[in-house]
């Protein structure tokens, strides 16, 4: 190419870009990271050609990260956006990769209805409403941080004596679903940690959130089509997650997932070839464990004389395939019985906890356990009531229970109430022995919010970086579906909590 031809190019590319150059207003970054990647190649290309006979090849900056010249970064700085972002047109992702170390300080500057931060890079993102910046910067740069979160105050924050600093630094992940309580003339905010920050005037909390080294942002819902009752586990390589299938041809679907928000299918327990001989149909709530050295897939199915029953299935690998054992692992002619879960006590004994279908019947809905065999394939000894539906929160209805070992008590997740409404929620109740008696905390403690009707059906799992959370199912706002949400437990007085849930605003990833 003759150095004529480059600069026509060069010209080109200069018109280019500022024919295409976002406006000024608040409505969108004032820097744009892929006008300044094009800009680059483009000054490069012209600038390379001619100067003997190589020609140096540079990818368009469709094919190269936001705001890199080239799709290989000495080091980079992802950063991602909260919710409320302000997306540029044309810019589908919620995030953009930027060449080198790139840091914020987390202040967040009202402009008009709107809010805006800026980067060390000189980007600025906007944000729909004030003091509503929430962004998470990523890096593989020299300095990268261990998991930490920044809360910036806003100007109204009271501060508390001898803290001149307009900002709180915590280690890990802290967040807020925007909730302000008004108490006399002032109001405050409670934080997932606990936090109470007060501020001058009603209505007046208002923080911006940095997250640094914490993987990134989620939002729920994690599966946005119905999933209802998942079921979830950890299988030493990934999470995998079963779910209610109903009257469907293929019996559970499956899902994995490395993080806990990604998810993709990986077929379903049984196939419709090969579904239980003794069942009929109403396949819900699976929930695959493992046992001893193998894995069994726990579930709720209608027996063909009509009653609901509790099948067991085996395979080498928790995506199996499955082999239904043949019969129902329990069955009674006079009353369903569904939900079942596993776990195992501090001792290693296997145990299987389920529910009697009462309500079906006008009758209590009494949760049982007992005592499994070595295999998991049989009870043995004595079934106990570990719990029952008398508290007012939970109506008619308690069931799907899940059981977790902590700190020397087994705490029992369970769901109360209508599940078709929004009257159902999650409760708690705890034993120091794996048959009780169990003790509830009383209140739920995930119910109807966040645009969420009737959160339920509960899994609690480790997450990628060592912390709790619960997988659960929770109805669309079109009630047309019960999604997956999943969301962060704490462990405030010795009880499990699940802060500002279900939620619909970002979060640092699990």
């Amino acid at each position: 190419m003759g150095r004529g031809i480059d600069g026509l190019y060069f010209l080109f590319c200069i018109y280019f870009v500022l024919v295409h150059a976002p406006p000024s207003g608040g409505g969108s970054m004032r820097k744009f990271p892929r006008i300044l990647a094009l800009t680059v190649v483009c000054a490069v290309s012209a600038l390379a050609s001619g100067c003997g006979d190589e020609r140096i090849d540079m990818p368009l900056a469709e094919e190269a990260p936001a705001g890199t010249a080239g799709a290989s970064l000495a080091c980079s700085t992802r950063i991602t956006y909260g919710e409320r972002w302000i997306r540029p047109s044309g810019h589908t992702a919620q995030y953009d990769i930027a060449s080198g170390l790139v840091t914020w300080d987390g202040t967040c500057i009202n402009e008009g209805s709107n809010s805006y931060a800026v980067l060390s890079n000189g980007w600025r993102p906007y944000f729909t409403g004030n003091n509503a910046c929430v962004m998470a910067l990523d890096t593989d740069c020299a300095g990268a941080t261990a998991c930490s979160t920044r809360v910036t105050y806003a100007a109204s924050w009271l501060h508390p004596s001898g803290h001149p600093a307009q900002y709180d630094d915590v280690s890990g992940r802290v967040f807020w679903d925007r909730a302000c309580t008004n108490e006399g003339s002032n109001s405050y905010a409670v934080l997932s940690n606990g936090w109470r920050p007060y501020f001058s005037g009603t209505g007046a909390c208002g923080m911006s959130f940095r997250y640094t080294g914490c993987g990134g942002l989620y939002r729920n819902p994690v599966v946005p089509v119905d999933c209802a009752d998942p079921g979830v586990i950890h299988d030493g390589t990934r999470y995998v997650a079963a779910c209610t299938s109903g009257g469907a041809a293929n019996a559970f679907p499956l899902r994995t997932s490395t993080d806990l928000v990604t998810w993709t299918s990986a077929g379903s327990i049984f196939p419709s070839a090969s579904k239980p001989t003794w069942a009929t149909g109403d396949f819900w709530a699976p929930e695959i464990h493992k046992v001893g050295t193998r894995y069994i897939a726990y579930f709720t199915a209608r027996h063909s004389n009509g009653k609901l029953s509790i099948g067991a299935a085996t395979s080498a690998s928790a995506l199996g395939p499955f082999t239904d054992i043949g019969r129902p692992l329990v069955h009674d002619t006079a009353m369903g019985m569904i939900d079942a879960t596993f776990f195992t006590s501090t001792t290693g004994a296997p145990y299987l906890v389920w529910k009697a279908d009462g309500n079906a019947v006008g009758r209590p809905t009494p949760i049982y356990g007992q005592a499994l065999s070595a295999d998991g394939l049989s009870l043995v000894g004595s079934r106990q009531t570990l719990i029952s539906n008398n508290l007012s929160w939970e109506g008619g209805v308690v069931e799907a229970p899940w059981v977790v070992a902590r700190g020397g008590y087994y705490y029992l997740f369970y769901s109360g109430n209508a599940y078709y409404n929004s009257t159902y929620a999650v409760g708690v109740a705890r034993a120091t022995s794996p048959l009780g008696p169990y003790t509830k905390l009383g209140s739920p403690i995930l119910k109807t919010g966040g645009g969420w009707v009737g959160p339920g059906h509960n899994s609690v799992v480790t997450g990628p970086r060592g912390d709790m959370y619960m997988v659960y199912h929770a109805w669309n706002s079109a009630h047309t579906a019960r999604v997956m949400l999943v969301d962060a437990i704490t462990w405030p007085n010795g009880w499990p909590a699940v802060p500002s849930a279900p939620s619909a605003s970002s979060r640092p990833m699990p």
